[in-house]
């Protein structure tokens, strides 16, 4: 045991929000959220959220103690850090890839591993717990967790296909305003079960960016969101547009010369924007560096 564990977890967008019909699918960004995680006597879990001290710690504790629960060292306790630039409560999966981040710095700070499954099965146990995800968003903590396309069955927890992604820029429009997930009117948004079922069978046959643009346009009219930067960029050049999670984010998939293109479509939308990239690479624990690895193999989404 070393006492101490350090990892970073990967962010991700939303191709086809699972709200709906229980299958989603999303793809990975180089956004990230570290964690270290150093182990107490005294049973207790303290959490400090760096970038927004304000939010509910509930999701991080249930993941450490998970963690400790599972591999008999639940005397233990636990005080746990976190930081992130991903805006927290809009969409954008701050969630998953927070529990992603808190899970392997606890295995990373017990020395021991875990198989992607059950390392997502315990994010997607404690989201629910947590009560900050409807499904469990297994689909958001997969693309953290792995990068890449995934497509996934969040009610059977199964990956049902992953793609390699291109290399692209991710552009972000970020309103201020918070939205959680247990806010949603699920009622109204199961309404539109049968079209986002149209998008879900897109992103599974390989077409996920004419996916992503399906889907955003019609969560923007179940959420009550705008739809106009979503065409307006899509006429600017972007390889997809659509709204990320149950938003209020927007998020863009440009090349890198239509970049400029799509960024001044934005900048007459309210909201911060962010840029950022695709990511076909792994969620780690940066204890990897001196021997330990936290996940015992991510080849299957390779």
């Amino acid at each position: 045991m070393s006492g101490r564990g350090e990892a970073i977890a990967y962010g991700a967008v939303t191709i086809v929000n699972a709200l709906a019909t229980g299958k989603g699918a999303a793809f990975g960004i180089d956004l990230w959220t570290k964690a270290t995680v150093e182990l107490t006597h005294d049973a207790k879990i303290e959490t400090n959220i760096l970038n927004d001290k304000g939010e509910n710690t509930l999701l991080v504790e249930k993941c450490v103690r998970a963690i400790l629960t599972r591999f008999d060292t639940q005397r233990l306790g636990a005080i746990v850090q976190t930081e992130s630039n991903i805006p927290i409560a809009r969409g954008l999966k701050s969630s998953s890839v927070a529990g992603n981040a808190v899970t392997l710095a606890t295995l990373a700070a017990l020395g021991v591993r875990m198989s992607p499954d059950e390392v997502l099965n315990v994010v997607v146990d404690a989201a629910l717990r947590a009560k900050v995800s409807v499904t469990g968003a297994f689909d958001d903590a997969s693309a953290s967790l792995y990068g890449n396309v995934v497509v996934t069955d969040n009610m059977t927890r199964a990956l049902l296909r992953t793609y390699p992604i291109e290399k692209y820029c991710v552009l972000l429009l970020v309103p201020p305003e918070k939205r959680y997930t247990i806010e949603v009117d699920l009622t109204r948004i199961k309404t539109v079960a049968s079209q986002v079922e149209t998008a879900f069978k897109e992103a599974l046959a390989g077409h996920y960016w004419d996916a992503m643009a399906r889907n955003g346009l019609i969560y923007s009219q179940v959420l009550g969101l705008p739809s106009d930067v979503i065409l307006e960029s899509l006429e600017a050049g972007a390889q997809a547009a659509g709204i990320s999670g149950k938003g209020p984010a927007y998020a863009f998939v440009v090349k890198e010369e239509l970049k400029e293109s799509v960024l001044t479509v934005l900048r007459r939308h309210e909201g911060e924007i962010i840029v950022s990239k695709t990511r076909g690479h792994p969620s780690i624990s940066t204890l990897e560096k001196r021997g330990f690895t936290a996940i015992e193999d991510c080849s299957k989404a390779q």
